[in-house]
């Protein structure tokens, strides 16, 4: 009986209003998705009304990367599900100290101190940079995948560019912001300091066996261990705030 359960379940048609609850966004953003093939729909009845088989949608928002993507993608978005949302810096601090925890008992303690710092300063950075200012969804979302060794991290914030330009009104797009934040110390005040802090994040990068994806606007760059040059580039699909993974599979 469990086992028909199950597969029943599996094969569980739910309706658009459904599946884009279950995943936080619109109907419409979905029928976008569906309509440039990243998730399916099973068109029935006379109106073709479109369907989902519940199982796509659940291994959907097993990938904690698409969950994030689509989150920041999503021209409107709801709060993302309460075990990866951190509304506020202090459940966001008490959460990296689980994965740091977490990630001791199968790495080094000074290399998990190594890939929490450098996620800390990320999460920090949106905290900091968005103070007062948050768009829509305050706060930012954060998990990590044990198996597959990665952390992911979001926000729906201003981005770089926006913040960057408060002190260097010359910036005229994401990937001039993105390569300065990489590159340049630009002083200890606020709100100058994303990017020292991110200099900090690529330094450690770069020094250990890490791999750094971090895309804001329309523009991402690809860092890992040895890399000396910054190479930004433009992005298929521009985003709301930022959108980071580290990767750790090298570390173990």
């Amino acid at each position: 009986m469990h086992r028909l359960s199950k597969l029943n379940m599996q094969n569980k048609l739910i309706s658009i209003g459904d599946a884009a609850k279950l995943l936080g966004i619109s109907i419409d953003t979905l029928r976008r998705w569906d309509s440039a093939g990243r998730v399916h729909s099973i068109r029935s009845g006379p109106l073709g009304h479109r369907y989902f088989l519940q199982a796509d949608i659940q291994q959907f928002l097993q990938d904690v990367d698409s969950i994030a993507r689509h989150w920041v993608e999503a021209s409107q978005a709801a709060e993302p599900s309460p075990e990866m949302y951190c509304q506020t810096r202090d459940v966001f601090q008490a959460r990296l100290e689980q994965f740091q925890s977490q990630l001791s008992r199968i790495a080094p303690s000074s290399k998990a101190s190594l890939v929490t710092a450098a996620a800390g300063e990320i999460g920090n950075n949106s905290f900091d940079h968005n103070l007062g200012n948050w768009p829509d969804i305050t706060g930012i979302l954060f998990s990590y995948d044990m198996k597959n060794k990665k952390v992911v991290l979001a926000d729906r914030g201003l981005g770089i560019l926006a913040t960057l330009k408060r002190v260097l009104p010359g910036l005229t797009n994401a990937d001039e912001a993105l390569k300065v934040a990489f590159t340049e110390t630009i002083s200890g005040r606020y709100p100058e300091t994303r990017g020292n802090g991110l200099k900090f994040v690529r330094s450690i990068i770069v020094d250990n066996p890490l791999t750094l994806y971090f895309q804001t606007g329309d523009s991402y760059l690809y860092l890992k261990e040895h890399d000396t040059d910054i190479n930004v580039q433009h992005a298929k699909t521009s985003i709301r705030g930022c959108f980071v993974t580290i990767g750790f599979k090298s570390l173990l």
